[in-house]
């Protein structure tokens, strides 16, 4: 399943969602369906372990776990 993001024209929520072909996407925050799909951007190679630690760090403050493993997961919850 391909990862969109989408941006909701009721409540002005930013979101990512994992959607199939089939699938209709609604807004996590307010259940809306007026929906306006945004461009991807692409993520380039991070060369500097430091900078991909720091910004792992400030995207779990966020609460996006999803550039973490399963095992990474895990401790985070623990």
């Amino acid at each position: 399943m391909p990862l969109y993001a989408y941006a909701c024209n009721s409540c002005d929520a930013d979101f990512e969602l994992l959607v199939r072909s089939s699938d209709v996407p609604v807004c996590p925050s307010c259940g809306g369906k007026d929906l306006t799909q945004q461009i991807a951007r692409i993520s380039t190679e991070i060369k500097y372990p430091g900078v991909a630690k720091s910004w792992r760090a400030a995207a779990a403050r966020s609460g996006d776990i999803s550039n973490f493993s399963k095992k990474e997961i895990a401790t985070k919850k623990s």
